[in-house]
């Protein structure tokens, strides 16, 4: 049953003409992703409202192939299939509207709910302050943050390399299939990682790395981050586009200063100036930002306090982040302005959240 299941999911992310967008709202239409294979055009258009003539151009057949070819992987350990309906699905990077339908996984198992979730990434021409940069800022940590970067060289393999120095789980998100390692110098760093990590990509296992699939890998590291850091960027880096999928997440952003003298910095020092991220100088910074550093008042409030459902649910969505709006808050929780107006002024009033004007509240504890 769990391969019928995968072979129609990833089917439905190899249709022609369907972004991932679009196939989010035909998946609410179907009750399962196999109904758009076995229903006939006709009904297909009926349930979707999508013309014959774009269903013909979907290539259903060709999808199905594709898919079919990927099945033998599954067969072998610690590779695994996470579709965007799965209640595996990595939770923030499905609230991303661009999120990628399904994920290829390779690796040890990860708690994909993981909620303490921090990309850090930065420039393949890692000088040796980034060297340095990386190395104090993974080690002051703490072990139960959950470490994402790209398996690039430079800044991306360090991080990972110095994450299994200090026994951190870390992933690496990939711009091609699961079965392969780019560049082939990481090769061993990758098969290290895969003992208590591992490696995740949105491709179809036997893809080959390609120029364009890079910056698509990007928003995943993004999406899948409470809080990005950059260590160092050129200008125009790579790791200026993962910051700005972040901002636009919603994400906190973070950016280590360098020399003026030095082009690796040139892209953090934009992001500052520009108030595109948090000059941070250690991990407490970001801890402090996130507020992770005391998880152990947050737990002892509601034994202080007879806190409802609601403002235990508020507080739980503090926890990912660190600032949200009233508006925000309505959508997430699916209650009305007023019950979260109500549950927020409350939660101001015994000191657990800040209001700061503009209806944008901030964690205290």
């Amino acid at each position: 049953m769990e391969n019928s299941d995968h072979l129609y999911q990833i089917a439905f992310t190899q249709l022609h003409g369907i972004g991932p967008i679009r196939a989010r709202r035909i998946l609410k239409l179907l009750a399962h992703p196999r109904d758009f294979f076995q229903l006939n055009l006709s009904a297909l258009q009926q349930t979707t409202s999508i013309p014959i003539v774009q269903l013909e151009k979907t290539d259903r057949t060709g999808a199905l192939l594709r898919a079919q070819g990927q099945l033998p992987y599954f067969e072998k350990d610690h590779f695994s299939y996470h579709f965007i309906t799965d209640p595996t699905y990595p939770a923030q990077l499905k609230q991303c509207v661009d999120a990628p339908l399904g994920l290829f996984y390779r690796g040890s198992q990860i708690n994909w709910q993981q909620k303490r979730c921090i990309a850090v990434v930065g420039t393949r021409q890692q000088t040796t302050y980034g060297k340095e940069l990386v190395a104090n800022f993974i080690s002051e940590l703490p072990k139960d943050i959950l470490v994402v970067s790209g398996l690039a060289q430079g800044v991306d393999a360090e991080v990972h390399r110095q994450c299994l120095q200090h026994s951190i789980q870390t992933i690496g998100v990939l711009g091609h299939g699961i079965d392969r390692i780019y560049p082939a110098s990481n090769r061993k760093l990758a098969l290290d990682m895969l003992a208590t990590g591992g490696l995740l990509s949105e491709f179809l296992i036997g893809t080959k790395p390609d120029r364009m699939h890079f910056p698509m890998r990007n928003r995943i590291i993004a999406g899948l981050a409470a809080a990005v850091v950059v260590i160092e960027s050129n200008k125009n880096g790579g790791s200026l586009i993962t910051a700005e999928l972040a901002n636009d997440y919603n994400r906190e952003v973070f950016a280590f200063p360098g020399s003026v003298q030095q082009l690796q910095s040139e892209g953090c020092h934009a992001l500052i100036q520009n108030q595109q991220a948090h000059l941070i100088t250690s991990a407490k910074d970001l801890l402090k930002v996130m507020n992770w550093t005391n998880t152990q008042q947050r737990h002892s409030l509601d034994d202080q306090h007879n806190l409802s459902s609601l403002q235990k649910e508020i507080l739980n969505h503090f926890k990912t982040k660190n600032s949200w709006s009233i508006d925000e808050l309505t959508h997430r929780t699916n209650y009305q302005v007023s019950r979260v107006s109500s549950a927020l002024f409350e939660l101001e009033l015994i000191g657990a959240l800040q209001n700061k004007g503009a209806n944008r509240y901030f964690l205290t504890l």
